[in-house]
């Protein structure tokens, strides 16, 4: 049996999917696959090994569609493998996604001779911004925001998953729904109509339903992260607690900008911001109320909306990697 070379494997790994892509050195994708989130922080270490796996078999059923004799290989060798994940944010994080890195590459047998493995935010940045300065603004199931200013100089601010954090995000907004009609039921707070749209769409009828659902089994931060889109729906129906989430939402991510602005020193230079997300393409007061608020704090940043997905970014710093090391 022989050994399969190619020179890149790219991975983005995020808290919804994973998409995986073998790929050659003109960033010509040759195979790709997609996997569930990989995100071990929600998810489990096993289950998001099961994931990693899952994409890049596909990716490997993928590289050899056309071709008659792929089976004479064994194993593959790729010259660069860069991993941009979900959940890496600490040392401990990294200790533990290198070890389910190293499982998942011995599993499929694949080598590695230069291995990269970054969090998929960072990544992400790289692909948007060419690596000149900007910050991008990610708000989908999670939130987080990073930067890189003329001196290569990196930060972020928030992303610190659903449980403490992830401020501005989609699993956000569906929590504070969430809250808000149990308070309002409560007799709390303010009346919310959002129960119109988030009963049918979760198969309930009821507060009381809503609440089993919350401690059951069926419950999942992605599940509560589909409820921002209802949220809007609301809102677009003049229901006023609605708009009060969804413009919340839009100030903690401004928060979160101005943070990154701050320690980049970029408050008297012109920078790029990239919105990307599901959230802020799609829940218009979320983008509109941090676009306001950005532009009342500098009126020399350039806005931008994503126009490639994550994985580019992580084909970008393979690519860049191999031509630094030649």
């Amino acid at each position: 049996m022989e050994t399969l070379k190619i020179p890149l494997l790219a991975i983005d790994g995020g808290g919804t999917k994973c998409f995986a892509v073998f790929m050659d050195l003109e960033g010509n994708m040759l195979g790709q696959g997609k996997g569930g989130s990989c995100n071990y922080q929600g998810i489990g270490r096993d289950a998001a090994v099961r994931e990693l796996i899952h994409g890049i078999q596909e990716a490997i059923v993928d590289l050899g569609r056309d071709s008659e004799d792929f089976t004479k290989y064994s194993n593959i060798e790729i010259e660069c493998a860069v991993f941009g994940l979900a959940g890496l944010d600490t040392a401990y994080d990294r200790q533990i996604i290198m070890g389910l890195v190293s499982e998942v590459l011995e599993y499929l047998h694949i080598q590695v001779q230069h291995l990269v493995v970054d969090n998929d935010g960072f990544a992400a940045l790289l692909g948007a911004t060419a690596g000149e300065p900007g910050i991008l603004v990610i708000a989908g199931t999670g939130s987080i925001v990073f930067g890189i200013n003329g001196q290569g100089e990196t930060t972020r601010s928030g992303g610190w998953g659903h449980r403490v954090g992830d401020e501005g995000s989609g699993y956000w907004i569906g929590k504070q729904a969430v809250m808000a009609i149990l308070k309002a039921y409560d007799g709390r707070s303010e009346a919310t109509r959002m129960g119109e749209w988030i009963f049918p769409h979760l198969g309930m009828n009821n507060e009381e339903e809503l609440f089993n659902w919350i401690y059951s089994s069926d419950y999942s931060v992605e599940k509560l992260s589909e409820l921002s889109r209802l949220v809007s729906l609301a809102a677009l129906e003049g229901d006023n607690v609605a708009e009060t989430i969804l413009t919340a939402a839009g100030h903690e991510l401004f928060l979160c900008v101005r943070a990154v602005i701050k320690q980049l020193k970029f408050e008297d230079k012109p920078f790029k911001i990239i919105l990307q997300g599901g959230v802020l393409q799609n829940e218009d007061l979320v983008g509109d109320t941090l676009v306001q608020k950005l532009i009342e704090l500098t009126p020399l940043v350039q806005l931008e909306t994503a126009k490639k997905e994550p994985i580019y970014g992580v084909m970008a710093m393979g690519i860049s990697y191999l031509k630094s090391t030649v």
